[in-house]
């Protein structure tokens, strides 16, 4: 493999798997600071591309950048307040199915709205090329764009540590999580805090919306595109663990990245570890299959994997 090959596919590689950490980023703080699994999480998702889109035909792409996560925040406070906090009494399969039908609400509101088809959601003319100093150092091209998609990621990751485990915003929402009457006893409004919090989740959400809709494709599906493997992240990475979704997430981005690129079949793999196998066998038509061509399945066996060695993910600690 050239070195120019390989470094293009690891950047490739971790731009993907840090927009999937933006987009799981929102799930794991809704789950590990309500204990709501949110099925309609990936729906905020679709709901910021669009979003944005509508936005940047009216005021262009850097006002959207802003101005839709935000939107989106303000949409998932309002289905908390008015929604969620009235069926939170009756227990999680309530909050459950509450979010499923949600999620189908949403895709049917943004085909009314939209149409089935995909919207020219484009990437901004100052992004719409290569990354310059990337190109005539080392000549490797990397669009600009996924580069600026990386830097908003990191940028994410770094201000949600800091306001969780820097700042008195933080510790009320850490402490509303385990010691909800004593925080309201100093004087706080729990439910307003889990409204913000669930509002911020969706947040984010919208921003990995803003970000992914445009460097893939804005259309109804792409909701129900990246739903499992959301789903996959937070339970590999452990359930409402934000460090572990982000390990996760990285992992699955290069798994996907190097395995749809890569040549070699099962059999090769084999040869190499001295595993011989009868052409007669049914396993011998297996191993004639590429790993571009199980690629989409490695995150699922990882899944199984994880669940069977280490129920509770790579960094998880929760019980329930």
């Amino acid at each position: 493999m050239a070195p120019e090959f390989f470094f293009v596919q690891l950047l490739n590689g971790l731009s993907y798997g840090l927009l999937l950490f933006m987009l799981a980023a929102g799930l794991t703080l809704i789950f590990s600071m309500m204990g709501v699994l949110n099925f309609a999480h990936t729906s905020f998702y679709m709901l910021g591309a669009y979003f944005a889109y509508q936005i940047s035909r009216w005021v262009g792409f850097w006002p959207a950048l802003v101005l839709a996560p935000l939107a989106v925040g303000l949409l998932g406070m309002l289905v908390q307040r008015y929604g969620l906090r009235r069926v939170h009494k009756w227990g999680h399969v309530p909050e459950l199915l509450f979010t499923f039908g949600l999620s189908f609400m949403i895709v049917e509101l943004v085909q009314v709205i939209w149409g089935r088809a995909a919207v020219p959601y484009q990437v901004p003319a100052a992004l719409d090329g290569p990354v310059g100093w990337l190109q005539a150092t080392m000549d490797i091209t990397f669009p600009a764009y996924r580069a600026f998609a990386m830097v908003v990621a990191v940028f994410m990751l770094g201000t949600l540590w800091l306001v969780l485990t820097r700042t008195r915003i933080g510790l009320v929402i850490r402490a509303a999580l385990s010691h909800p009457h004593q925080v309201e006893a100093l004087g706080h409004n729990v439910p307003r805090v889990f409204m913000l919090v669930f509002g911020g989740g969706c947040a984010l959400a919208g921003l990995a919306g803003v970000v992914g809709g445009n460097l893939f494709v804005t259309e109804p599906g792409m909701a129900g595109a990246v739903g499992a493997i959301v789903f996959v992240i937070i339970v590999i990475g452990g359930m409402g663990s934000l460090a572990g979704a982000f390990i996760a997430s990285l992992l699955l981005g290069l798994i996907d990245a190097f395995g749809k690129t890569s040549d070699w079949s099962l059999a090769r793999g084999a040869q190499a570890l001295g595993i011989g196998v009868d052409a007669a066998t049914p396993a011998a038509g297996l191993l004639k299959l590429t790993v571009a061509q199980v690629t989409p399945v490695l995150p699922f066996l990882l899944l199984v994997l994880v669940l069977i060695f280490r129920p509770k993910g790579l960094l998880g600690t929760r019980e329930d």
